[in-house]
């Protein structure tokens, strides 16, 4: 019988230091060629909401399965997650069932875990003020991943909601500033993490120091942007896929309609550069932007570790009858 596997479940048995060594090694492994999955084909339904279908196959180890998500934009006005999921993981011999596991929690720790790849292999060495424009889960969840690759100097945050910045600032496990501006939190910054649900640009060129590390987590649609373009076209471009980056990523997909770069301006992806194909920058002053989609070999990869771990105790040893 399949095994199943709620959020506090995963919670217990997948910790971050673990999972970002998993998603290293899964980016790893997808751009090397050893990971069949398609772009994801998603359903629109209507404004800020649509549901996307995550397949995929990891060949060594195998690892069989998929995740199916919904983003319901609404979902933030009732008090619940905008980001809704779940996972199935298929015996790679039979294709038979043998795990449901909730999958809101593996994409909000992936999302993160990928970041803390991109900053290990893309940040400056030394990097010591960080900015995070958002104060959601993936806010969170982002802080909870780069602090534990770095210990910064100074953490900065900051929301178009006060309120929100203020209750993030008071529950954070690190000191942060609650910065008034976006630009506040961004200038002289070396990292900075775009956390939010916008589709217009949260970020301007101008504020962006040299040599800063940018990671954009959001904007997945090819119709939304939240990077001024500019700072797309002059930084070094590093995506998660290309063949994903080329459809759905409207920070690159308009960028290419407008004539601001070509396709060869994605420098490379970051499996890529862990594998030490490419490098992440070239200098000390060359500001890096990593685009975070999100890949079904994240999901599966993790949701395969959660299932490995829960296996392994019994008291997790609970049932799906179906």
């Amino acid at each position: 019988m399949p095994l199943c596997l709620s959020e506090a479940d995963i919670r217990a048995v997948l910790p971050m230091p673990d999972l970002i060594a998993a998603m290293e090694t899964a980016l790893a492994a997808f751009s090397s060629g050893q990971v069949v999955q398609p772009v994801r084909p998603v359903v629109e339904m209507g404004e800020a909401a649509f549901f996307a279908a995550m397949p995929g196959f990891v060949r060594d180890p195998p690892v069989l399965g998929a995740k199916l998500v919904a983003v319901i934009g609404a979902n933030q006005a009732r008090g619940l997650p905008t980001h809704q999921a779940c996972i199935l993981l298929l015996d790679p011999e039979t294709g038979s069932l043998i795990a449901l596991m909730d999958g809101r929690l593996i994409t909000e720790m992936r999302t993160a875990a990928v970041s803390a790849v991109s900053a290990k292999y893309m940040a400056r060495p030394g990097a010591a003020v960080l900015a995070i424009l958002g104060s959601g889960v993936q806010a969170r969840s982002h802080l909870a991943a780069l602090t534990l690759w770095r210990t910064f100097r100074e953490v900065r945050v900051w929301s178009p909601t006060p309120d929100h910045v203020r209750q993030f600032a008071a529950e954070s496990s690190v000191p942060v500033c609650a910065c008034r501006t976006a630009a506040e939190a961004v200038r002289g910054a070396d990292v900075v993490v775009l956390a939010t649900a916008s589709a217009t640009p949260v970020v301007e060129d101008a504020w962006v120091a040299p040599g800063a590390h940018v990671v954009s987590v959001g904007a997945c649609r090819p119709n939304q942007r939240e990077m001024d373009p500019q700072l797309v076209a002059r930084a070094r471009l590093v995506v998660d896929s290309r063949d994903s980056a080329f459809q759905e990523s409207g920070d690159i997909v308009l960028g290419l309609a407008e004539g601001r770069f070509t396709h060869a301006h994605v420098a490379a992806e970051l499996g890529e550069v862990v594998s030490g194909q490419v490098p992440g920058r070239m200098s000390d002053t060359e500001i890096t932007v990593f685009k975070s989609l999100g890949l079904a070999v994240e999901d599966l990869v993790a949701a395969h570790l959660a299932y490995q771990r829960a296996s392994a105790q019994a008291c997790y040893k609970q049932i799906c009858n179906l």
